[in-house]
């Protein structure tokens, strides 16, 4: 009895230490993903707002945010996130007649991503006027 007592609180003090302290970054978008559907240019402008939550216990700073192409253009915001505050990444995307397939890279203070690297996607297809 004592030495399963013994183990069960040498498991619960090692599961404290892997409990993640620190910015943690939640995004509305499921999947990370925002579609945009079938849409023309002359409708839409290209712009979208990956909105998210920093659900962690400090404040959480965007360093960088990344694209694959010249075609799409990410905006970040330039001052941390409070714990509980909410934030948006802007993405404008330049309408190109085609399917649309782009990864947006975020580099952050995340904990809960490896890295602090966050990949997000824009997809859908852009047809003719």
């Amino acid at each position: 009895m004592k030495n399963i007592t013994t183990l069960i609180a040498i498991v619960l003090m090692c599961s404290f230490g892997f409990a993640q302290n620190g910015p943690k970054i939640e995004f509305k978008a499921e999947d990370n993903t925002i579609d945009y559907g079938t849409t023309t240019k002359k409708n839409d402008n290209g712009v979208r707002s990956f909105e998210f939550t920093n659900t962690g216990d400090a404040p959480l700073i965007i360093t960088n945010v990344l694209s694959t192409c010249g075609c799409t253009v990410p905006t970040k915001p330039n001052a941390p996130i409070m714990p509980g505050k909410t934030g948006k990444i802007e993405v404008k995307y330049s309408m190109i007649l085609g399917p649309i397939r782009k990864t947006i890279t975020v580099e952050s203070n995340a904990v809960n991503y490896e890295g602090g690297r966050i990949p997000l996607k824009i997809k859908g297809e852009v047809i003719a006027d």
